[in-house]
C-alpha cells in the first residue's frame, strides 16, 4: 500500500483521520501546515499576508518535497489549498494515494463560521483569506461565498485524487474505517 495523502476542503477532516490513521497503522503522520510554520517560523496565513501567494506556494512546495524524500510508510493532512500548488502535488503524487475527504458543504460551512469573530463595530475575523477577500458583511454572505469556493474545489480535488471518501455524519472512528477500507481495496 502506498502512503496517504489526505486532501480536501478547510475544516473536513484531515487532520483528525490522519492522526487517526497513523495510529492505526502504527506510522509517521505529516500535516503540511505544520511543517510549513516549523520551516518558516510563520503560519501559511501569515506568509500568505506578509509575503504574498508565491511565497505561500514555495512554502508548501518545499514542505511537500521534505515529505516525499521521507522513508518509510505515512500518513499526511495536506492543506485545503493543496489542490492549487501543482509543484506540491507533484512531489506527494509520486509517493502516495491521494484521498479526497468530501466533507458535506454546510458542515464544513459551519465549522469555518464557528472561527469567525464578530467586531463591536460588526467587521468579522478569523475568516479564511478566499472568504475575506470578498469582504463579507454578514453570515449569510459568508455562506454564499464559501459556496462558490467550494464548488470549485470540489471539481478540482475530485480531478486529483485516486479515490473519493464521503465523510458522512457518523464518528470520526466509523469514518476512519471507511477510509481504511477504500484505501485498502486499492
Amino acid at each position: 500500500m502506498k502512503n496517504v495523502i489526505l486532501m480536501g476542503i478547510k475544516h473536513c477532516g484531515k487532520t483528525t483521520q490522519g492522526r487517526l490513521l497513523s495510529a492505526h497503522y502504527g506510522c509517521d503522520f505529516f500535516d503540511t501546515d505544520d511543517l510549513v510554520v516549523e520551516m518558516t517560523g510563520m503560519t501559511p496565513r501569515e506568509i500568505y499576508s506578509d509575503f504574498g501567494k508565491e511565497a505561500f506556494l514555495k512554502a508548501e512546495s518545499d514542505a511537500c518535497n521534505v515529505i516525499a524524500g521521507r522513508q518509510g510508510f505515512f500518513v499526511v493532512s495536506t492543506g485545503g489549498g493543496i489542490c492549487m500548488n501543482d509543484k506540491a502535488v507533484g512531489y506527494l503524487r509520486g509517493v502516495g494515494t491521494f484521498v479526497f475527504l468530501d466533507s458535506d458543504e454546510t458542515v464544513a460551512c459551519d465549522r469555518i463560521i464557528k472561527e469567525i469573530k464578530i467586531l463591536p463595530d460588526g467587521k468579522m475575523e478569523g475568516m479564511p483569506a478566499y472568504i475575506a477577500r470578498e469582504n463579507p458583511s454578514n453570515i449569510d454572505e459568508v455562506r454564499r461565498s464559501f459556496h462558490s469556493f467550494y464548488e470549485e474545489r470540489r471539481a478540482i480535488y475530485s480531478s486529483i485524487c485516486d479515490v473519493t471518501v464521503k465523510m458522512l455524519p457518523l464518528s470520526k472512528m466509523e469514518n476512519m474505517a471507511r477510509i481504511i477500507e477504500r484505501i485498502e481495496s486499492l
